[in-house]
């Protein structure tokens, strides 16, 4: 599986970014590709994987996930909505579109994204690097199928979206060890998974069938390897 998904990722890098023959230097824009899926569905993994090899095989891919436009602990509990954390009205949708529509199109200087800490659960500024040789950017994220807007906007930037699919047994499961590894009881795990993630991904399921591709996971990764 892996490698017919390197494949098509190559074939789409090769769609933009060549210089057609101009003398002046500038280059076309790039190709962004979408993972989606339910939260502990295999996001992360697949995303780091597949640019991970195609950086290999020499195609200079960046990843960009969408967890860098998480509103911080302060923006949330002014919001009222940190309880639920990882809700779609959690996320700086137009922020993540903004720089989304930028890296498409521009290849002329460094673009610099944010990311997220998982220690600290916060997003950080300006700590991703997108080269202007890149041609390809992969981003990631929960909601880039979703209906409501900035979301079908978002869709409208990205060349794919493939969408992963788990068992939400074993998805489940991941998900309270992620949990219990950053912090809570094995009980409050499982409340937060039945009230907050349980829902997003309901959510996220709704938009499944807008997907260029269904990516199954089952067989993806070690036993108890955390995944997004």
């Amino acid at each position: 599986m892996l490698d017919s998904l390197i494949a098509r990722a190559r074939r789409l890098a090769q769609t933009v970014g060549r210089t057609d023959g101009r003398t002046d230097g500038r280059t076309d824009g790039r190709t962004l590709l979408g993972i989606a899926g339910c939260p502990a569905a295999g996001k992360s993994t697949l995303a780091a994987t597949l640019v991970d090899e195609l950086r290999r095989l020499g195609e200079p891919a960046t990843l960009v996930p969408m967890d860098g436009f998480h509103l911080s602990d302060a923006a949330l509990d002014r919001l009222g909505r940190r309880d639920r954390k990882g809700a779609i009205d959690t996320f700086d949708g137009e922020g993540y579109l903004a720089l989304l529509r930028r890296i498409r199109v521009d290849r002329q200087r460094t673009i610099w994204a944010p990311g997220f800490e998982r220690d600290l659960e916060q997003p950080i500024a300006g700590t991703i690097p997108v080269e202007p040789a890149a041609r390809l950017v992969v981003t990631e994220g929960n909601y880039l199928l979703a209906s409501d807007d900035p979301w079908p906007l978002v869709r409208a930037e990205l060349a794919e979206v493939w969408y992963c699919q788990l068992d939400d047994a074993v998805r489940r499961e991941r998900l309270v060890r992620r949990h219990v590894e950053f912090g809570k009881t094995e009980d409050e795990a499982r409340r937060w998974v039945s009230a907050v993630d349980d829902p997003n991904a309901r959510l996220i399921e709704a938009g499944r069938d807008r997907a260029d591709l269904i990516v199954d996971m089952g067989n993806w990764g070690a036993p108890g390897e955390r995944t997004g």
